[in-house]
């Protein structure tokens, strides 16, 4: 009996087929998604020799785009040339999810650790003893709770991994509760003393942690403790301002993550116009600005302390 995926297909044919595949890989087929609607080993050979389509690597054929692939279709090329079992993973994992605001200049895939690699221009692949939980539908990928850790651990620097967290929270790509659980239960990895500290400020964990760490680095430079959580009764209610130096006037807001979802920055904003109305000086600095620029934030702090206090000596 004659193998059906041998049998030879009339070119419209073979190309209605193949474009339903492309349709849903961004151009792009697998030769074995080919052979299985029918599309043989010779009907593809016909194809590309005809110039059009083409054969990116031992698997990919491009059906309906061009190179240099970009976006979903490199991505695509990516599980699918780096080897037996690969996932996207980190960053890349991210954008198949829908992550935007942020782009990387390579393709992160994951393997099983006893699979052999195939190296690609433009593809950074990690060995895993274990992937991890894989999302099936789409391109096959890490979850995002799961990559978004591996994406901060393989950034090139600490400010672009606290980048990358913040954008998968307030994308909300994952709920903060989620990343804060898979967190716990992660075992190594590089920068796990900074993601120990901002993991939790992102998610809301423990954003008070920061405004507690405040009142020491204001006694580690010298100044004089302020008043925390004080109750001010502003013309929308009461307010609580974290750290206020009431005898010149200087009021420092500390803000954890939750600052900046919903309608945070709006209640925010009314509250800093409020204290400024009051002839108060107002700086903010996030929690995750004392992690990440301590120095340049207490900078300021000091000298605003030093102007205000010459001022009201004057």
């Amino acid at each position: 009996m004659t193998d059906p995926r041998r049998h030879r297909l009339p070119r419209a044919e073979r190309a209605r087929r193949a474009a339903l595949i492309a349709e849903e890989h961004a151009g792009l087929a697998h030769r074995r998604d080919l052979r299985e609607v029918g599309v043989s080993r010779a009907d593809v050979r016909s194809e590309i020799a005809a110039g059009r389509w083409s054969a990116i690597g031992r698997h990919t054929v491009a059906i309906t785009t061009s190179q240099p692939l970009t976006g979903e279709a490199a991505l695509w090329h990516a599980v699918w040339e780096s080897g037996s079992g690969a996932v996207l993973d980190g960053v890349s994992a991210l954008e198949a999810a829908g992550l935007s605001g942020f782009t990387a200049d390579h393709v992160d895939v994951a393997i099983p650790a006893n699979h052999h690699v195939h190296k690609l221009p433009g593809v950074r692949v990690h060995r895993r003893r274990d992937i991890g939980p894989v999302r099936g539908a789409g391109i096959p990928r890490t979850t995002v709770e799961w990559a978004a850790i591996r994406a901060a651990q393989w950034a090139r620097t600490d400010r672009t991994a606290v980048l990358i967290l913040c954008l998968v929270v307030q994308q909300r790509l994952v709920a903060p509760a989620r990343l804060l659980e898979i967190w716990t239960t992660t075992r190594g990895g590089a920068r796990r003393g900074l993601l120990r500290q901002v993991i939790p400020d992102i998610c809301d964990g423990a954003h008070s942690l920061g405004e507690l760490d405040f009142g020491q680095l204001c006694v580690d430079r010298g100044l004089p403790p302020p008043s925390r959580q004080v109750v001010r009764t502003m013309a929308r209610g009461r307010a609580y301002l974290d750290a206020f130096w009431e005898d010149i006037g200087l009021l420092v807001e500390i803000d954890g993550g939750h600052h900046a979802r919903a309608l945070a920055p709006v209640d925010d904003a009314l509250r800093q116009n409020d204290v400024t109305l009051t002839d108060a000086v107002v700086l903010r600095i996030p929690v995750l600005g004392l992690r990440l620029e301590c120095d340049a934030f207490m900078d300021q702090v000091v000298r605003a302390h030093e102007l205000l206090t010459e001022r009201r000596a004057a």
